[in-house]
């Protein structure tokens, strides 16, 4: 470059005086400098540049062609190096511009983030913004990843998030602009505000701090109490109970449609205009009173609403401009009040008359509520207890008297029972109390706060229940021991109970019986034993039938050749019993008896047939030596000798005793077979005993025997067979005359009883052991017990038959010592004779 402007600097000292006017001038001269040291000059070199260039063209075009002969290359070296003279100096002149855009651009910048604030710019048709300023004010963790801002809910709550979402869509897609006061998830409020400028969609967000947050603060709290003042407006409008408001003058400024409704007004407006009032003048100096004092009011009022008189709770409040009112309708609540007071009420005389011991304690743990069980039960004094104890001066009093249980430690034992204030369900628990009561204690936390205990003395019933397993025990061990098979069956038909010996008798085992089978598996196990069908049939209907719940006896003869007698038995709680008793050995042996049995009676029926017929037999050929021992006997057939005379006494004392017996065998036998008839009529005592006398009076006569007779006056007669009778007397005099020893006494009683008429026969002789007087009554029984009487007895036994045919009964009278007494009740009852007689 020197080297060029060298050339250029001599060409143009060279060719001065060939450009006219032009180089030469005054201005090119000044630029040229003869001195030695114009080379080395860099000013006097730019000078000559700046001369160079500031030729014009036509002083160019003049010096190539003054130059004419010089080469064209120089004068292409000279332009090319004005142009790049020219393009240096754009150059310089540009990178001065731009150092004064770049300060200014700083300067700008400085100014614009002066205060904390992030840009967001997005340009035309781009997707990812630019982002710039201080991070750190929304995201201080993040602050190495800004496009976590346009994440707004990592920095915003979830409604703000979804406010600015929808901002910066609008502004980027219609250009629409907004300005938005937030409030970070932090509590820092900011200024979001997007605007679209020069086709880019900018969004600026900035701290905003003093005035300009106290502003954003106030205008956001202006907006919310805006929102819940309108919100409370159109609430209190559509409420359903009366609302109203005052000014400090007591006009009526605001009332609801409700208290319109009630006031009669068209509308609020109509009401508010009118001045209209909800209460009694009363009521409203009361309520204006109250307010005045206690800036409050609160009552119960009695309002007339559509000619209907109403309870409502006014509640009134002063305020700073006046005064507000509600009227809330408590008619119902009123209603409700009242009969809850009366169902407590009456719970509490329920209460009161239960046996169990109940007190209620309420939330502060005092005494609300007590019976007089509970009184009782304790031993406490009544004004002890209406001056509402708390819980633990109760449990305290009691531990004092030791009515309450023994507790090594009663502080946490205490503790532990008053859990139940805190708890959510009831629990039971036994007192064991030191003088041996035992007492079931439910506690019972209450829903409005407290606690309900409720005592039971379970003393008897747990000594009933002890006494119920031991009671239980012994039956299972008593049906245990058992040899009669015996198994329960539910009402559902299942085997609920049964012992070993039921097992082993139908050969089952006892562990499937132990899981309750039903009785028609019970019924397959044991049809190889048994299989009649209509027997199991029966057991099955007893065991399961509902109606017709009876006993039902069975015989069962199995197939093993055993026989068993079973019952089922109806149990009261629906189920049944069955019992199965082996009785193999004992039918056998009940078989053999009814086998010999039959035999004796059919022996006995040979013996009545024989005595019967031989009776009669016998009595015709005695009729007839009787009849020929009376007409030997009769004078007027001949005299006798005395020998024949005796003879023939001899022949008609013996047949008429062997007459007298057959008599009695044919009576006996008629009584046997069941023949005999009574022929019922008046008997008259007195008569009936002095004939029987007379039958007995030769041996009385003979054996110097005194017959006493005792009859009451007042005796009467009966109804009765007076034959059999005086031949049941006969019989009983003849008995003792034949055991009375000489010059002994026999007694005849005779007396009235209310429900019979009593016969006594007493003698002396040696009587009758006890061992033999139950058999003393049997035909053919004989007794001579060291007498000298020896009959056939049938006597007595006739006695009997003739007593019992009558209703009656005879026995011997076991108080007698010495002798017998026989004594004959026969009833006054002639039913009890048809009966005895039929």
């Amino acid at each position: 470059m020197s080297g060029v402007i060298g050339v250029m600097r001599r060409t143009l000292l060279s060719c001065t005086s060939l450009v006219p006017g032009g180089i030469a001038g005054a201005g090119a001269v000044s630029l040229i400098d003869t001195s030695p040291a114009w080379a080395a000059e860099p000013a006097l070199n730019e000078r000559l540049i700046q001369a160079f260039m500031n030729l014009s063209r036509q002083d160019l075009t003049a010096l190539a062609m003054a130059l004419g002969v010089l080469s064209f290359s120089v004068v292409a070296a000279i332009l090319l190096m004005r142009t790049r003279i020219r393009a240096a100096a754009n150059e310089q002149r540009l990178r001065s511009e731009l150092r004064e855009l770049q300060s200014e651009a700083d300067r700008f910048r400085a100014l614009l983030f002066v205060e904390p604030q992030i840009l967001i710019s997005w340009g035309a048709g781009e997707e990812r913004p630019q982002i710039s300023g201080d991070i750190a004010l929304l995201l201080p963790q993040d602050a190495k990843q800004p496009l976590r801002i346009l994440a707004f809910g990592t920095w915003l709550p979830p409604e703000p998030a979804l406010q600015m979402d929808h901002a910066v869509d609008a502004l980027r897609s219609a250009g629409e602009g907004f300005l938005l006061n937030l409030v970070t998830s932090a509590g820092r409020t900011v200024e979001a505000m997007g605007r679209a400028i020069g086709g880019q969609a900018i969004v600026r967000i900035r701290d905003l701090g003093g005035l300009r947050r106290d502003l954003a603060e106030m205008t956001l709290r202006h907006d919310s109490l805006l929102a819940e003042t309108e919100m409370l407006r159109a609430f209190a409008t559509a409420a359903p109970w009366p609302l109203w408001a005052r000014g400090k003058d007591g006009k009526l400024s605001f009332a609801n449609q409700a208290y319109a409704r009630a006031t009669e007004a068209a509308d609020s407006a109509d009401a508010i205009q009118r001045n209209l009032e909800l209460l009694d003048s009363e009521d409203r100096t009361a309520m204006s009173r109250a307010l005045n004092d206690h800036a409050t009011f609160a009552a119960r009022l009695p309002i007339i609403i559509g000619g209907e008189r109403r309870m409502y709770d006014v509640h009134a409040l002063r305020t700073g401009g006046g005064s507000a009112g509600i009227a809330l309708d408590a008619s119902e609540a009123t209603a409700l009040s009242g009969a809850l007071a009366r169902m407590a009420d009456a719970h509490r005389r329920t209460l009161d008359q239960l046996s169990s011991g109940v007190a209620v304690f309420d939330g502060q743990r005092r005494l609300a509520f007590y019976n007089d069980s509970y009184r009782r039960l304790w031993d406490l004094d009544r004004p002890f207890l209406d001056g509402h104890p708390d819980d633990s001066s109760v449990l305290d009093r009691l531990r004092a008297g030791r009515k309450l249980p023994e507790q090594p430690d009663f502080r946490a034992w205490k503790a532990r029972l008053h859990e139940a204030y805190r708890a959510n369900e009831a629990v039971k628990d036994v007192w064991y109390l030191p003088d041996g009561r035992a007492l079931s204690i439910v506690t019972t936390p209450n829903p409005e706060g407290g606690v309900t205990y409720l005592f039971d003395d379970v003393t008897e019933s747990l000594d009933l229940a002890r006494r119920y397993d031991r009671l239980i025990n012994v039956q299972r061990e008593t049906l245990d021991s058992l040899t009669e098979a015996v198994a329960v069956f539910g009402s559902n038909g299942r085997a609920q109970l049964f012992n070993p010996a039921f097992a082993r008798m139908w050969k089952l085992s006892p562990e499937a019986l132990a899981q309750q089978p039903h009785i028609d598996t019970v019924e397959a196990w044991c049809k190889p034993l048994f299989d009649d069908d209509d027997a199991w049939r029966t057991i099955h209907k007893a065991v399961t039938g509902i109606d017709n719940r009876t006993a039902v006896p069975l015989k069962l003869e199995r197939k093993d050749g055993s026989i068993l007698d079973c019952m089922t038995m109806p149990l009261p709680d629906g189920a049944t019993m069955l019992t199965f008793h082996d009785i193999t050995d004992s039918e056998n042996v009940e078989r053999a008896l009814r086998e010999r049995n039959d035999a004796l009676e059919a022996a006995d029926q040979m013996k009545v047939d024989f005595v019967h017929h031989v009776s009669y037999e016998l009595r015709s050929p005695l009729t007839t030596i009787i009849g020929f021992a009376h007409l030997m006997n009769d004078p007027g057939t001949g005299p006798l000798t005395e020998k024949q005379a005796e003879y023939v006494n001899y022949i008609t004392s013996s047949t008429d005793a062997l007459l007298a017996l057959t008599n009695n065998i044919l009576d006996l036998a008629t009584i046997d077979a069941g023949a005999m008839t009574l022929e019922l009529g008046p008997v008259d005592v007195r008569k009936t005993i002095a004939a029987a006398a007379e039958g007995i009076q030769d041996r009385l006569t003979r054996d110097r025997i005194v017959l006493n007779v005792d009859v009451d006056p007042d005796i009467g007669d009966f109804i009765g067979d007076e034959r059999r009778i005086i031949q049941v007397l006969y019989n009983l005099l003849a008995n003792a005359a034949g055991f009375s020893p000489p010059d002994a006494v026999i007694t005849v009683s005779a007396r009235r009883t209310e429900h019979s008429v009593r016969f006594a026969v007493m003698d002396e002789g040696p009587g009758i052991p006890p061992d033999v007087r139950d058999k003393a009554f049997d035909w053919f029984e004989s007794y001579a017990n060291g007498s000298r009487h020896r009959g056939a007895g049938l006597g007595l036994s006739l006695v009997r038959s003739f007593v019992e045919l009558h209703g009656g009964r005879v026995h011997f009278d076991p108080a007698i010592k010495s002798g017998t007494r026989v004594v004959c009740d026969f009833p006054l009852d002639r039913g009890a004779h048809r009966n005895a007689a039929e």
